[in-house]
């Protein structure tokens, strides 16, 4: 508003001065100044709020300009109409802007009816000019102002999708963490719990078996502690370039997996297939935690003397999983949701692949982990009762990942 005010003062200054000189023609009486003045400031005072409120201000000097042309007090109400005719056109939009340059021209005929003068052609033709430069103005900068109207609107959707696609990845990379910090602590801690209570049984009647135990329980804590330091490490992201990294388990490792679950107590029947060291290294370290989750649901839930058969076979381009046990334990109830949220009747095993319905484990974080995994790598996961007894879990991963 100060420049609007300053262009406004100097167009009133400019006719209050032409007026003092004797006006346009000295040799024709012109009116008193205390009317003269008041009109040559009220015709420009409108341009101060011509980006405030546009078409109040444009029609307000449209209105005024009539007395300070019929009067002969200067240009100052031409001038005032052609800023307000690019005011409009460039704040209010193309229709606004049209409608006041037809009212700008009706202003001019009836001048030139009413009031005919024989330079009445040289103004219609300077004015009829002045129309077109204001509204051509007048629209290129509406369309300069729509281009970046548009210009930061794709910004601010740019920078909502850079978010967006940031939170997601922060939510997939807490699930990943999640998932690792659940295998190493599910599977370490359920392998202490079992020999703790071998021990505390044993104690008195077998010390020797009770201090294999005992052996047992601070390997498996030492191995989980360096695990859960390792992912702490990553986390924490203060590891020295010069310190030797980890890898993370994989099918590799399986065996000695069993030999682990074997010191705990589990019989394991372990077969691996040829080619299973050049799998992908996602690949490779979702089938060593679908095992270990599920020797860990077996040593917890299979009860007492019961064995498992681990079969991880390559075919083609995938891998086929299965891991069986023949307990009688507490199997984890699975249920299928539906849209609404009821849980309802599911069958006896789940495919991790399929879109519907929603599938989800009572109470089994490590079952929905293994079924997000096989998702993850394009999978399929089946978790049930076994044919003749027992618990199965098969799952079948693609060699090549998706690109």
């Amino acid at each position: 508003m100060v420049g609007d005010s300053l262009l406004a003062f100097l167009l009133a200054a400019f006719d209050i001065l032409m007026f003092a000189s004797g006006g346009v023609d000295p040799e024709l009486p012109g009116p008193e100044w205390f009317v003269a003045v008041p009109i040559d400031l009220a015709v420009v005072a409108p341009l101060v709020f011509r980006r405030k409120r546009p078409l109040i201000a444009a029609y307000a000097a449209y209105v005024i300009s009539y007395a300070h042309g019929a009067l002969d007090l200067g240009v100052s109400g031409l001038a005032a109409l052609a800023i307000s005719l690019y005011s409009v056109q460039v704040y209010v939009g193309r229709k606004q802007g049209l409608i006041y340059g037809g009212a700008f021209v009706v202003a001019m005929v009836v001048t030139a009816i009413v009031k005919p003068e024989p330079s009445m052609l040289a103004q219609l033709v300077f004015s009829a000019f002045t129309i077109a430069f204001c509204w051509l103005l007048g629209e290129f900068m509406y369309a300069r102002r729509a281009y970046q109207r548009e210009l930061e609107a794709r910004l601010h959707l740019l920078e909502t999708e850079r978010d967006q696609a940031a939170r997601i990845a922060v939510a997939e990379e807490r699930g990943r963490i999640a998932r690792e910090l659940h295998d190493v602590v599910a599977h370490s801690v359920s392998v202490m719990v079992v020999q703790a209570d071998g021990a505390a049984l044993a104690l008195k009647s077998n010390p020797e078996l009770a201090g294999r135990a005992l052996g047992t329980i601070s390997e498996t804590g030492r191995g989980a502690l360096g695990e859960l330091r390792r992912l702490l490490d990553v986390l924490r992201n203060d590891r020295g370039d010069d310190e030797p990294r980890v890898p993370q388990p994989d099918a590799t490792a399986l065996g000695d997996l069993a030999d682990r679950m074997r010191a705990a107590g589990v019989p394991v029947d372990l077969a691996l297939g040829d080619g299973l060291d050049e799998l992908p290294a996602g690949v490779s370290l979702g089938i060593y935690r679908i095992v270990q989750e599920s020797l860990t649901n077996t040593l917890k839930h299979a009860g007492a003397g019961a064995s498992a058969a681990v079969r991880v076979r390559r075919t083609g381009d995938q891998v086929e999983v299965v891991v069986r046990d023949d307990g009688a334990g507490r199997a984890r109830r699975l249920e299928q949701v539906g849209a609404n949220g009821a849980a309802a009747t599911a069958g006896p095993a789940i495919t991790a692949r399929q879109p519907a319905p929603r599938l989800s484990v009572a109470g089994g974080n490590g079952l929905i982990g293994m079924r997000e995994r096989a998702h993850v790598y394009g999978g399929t996961l089946e978790v049930g009762p076994a044919a003749g007894g027992g618990w199965q879990v098969r799952a079948v991963l693609p060699v090549r990942l998706n690109s």
